[in-house]
């Protein structure tokens, strides 16, 4: 199963628990999974945020793969100006 780790405010959604072992085949299903988890957390996901896998920061890629080794980090949108 792939490590997911939520970054900044995102872990605040679910009680604090900011990791999980979660068995995600691409960010679109790990989205889906966090959201079965954590209902607070869908809106968020659809917001838009960045994703890490294994290093690679990803953005707007639902459908990039998740192998079950995989390190993936879920980063909130950072506002500023």
């Amino acid at each position: 199963m792939a490590r997911v780790a939520l970054v900044g405010n995102l872990a605040q959604l679910t009680g604090g628990v900011a990791s999980f072992d979660l068995a995600a085949s691409s960010v679109k299903h790990l989205f889906e999974l966090l959201t079965e988890r954590h209902p607070e957390l869908g809106p968020h996901l659809q917001e838009g945020v960045a994703v890490a896998i294994d290093g690679q920061i990803y953005q707007d890629t639902l459908h990039e793969p998740i192998e079950p080794d995989s390190e993936v980090y879920v980063i909130p949108q950072i506002a500023g100006g």
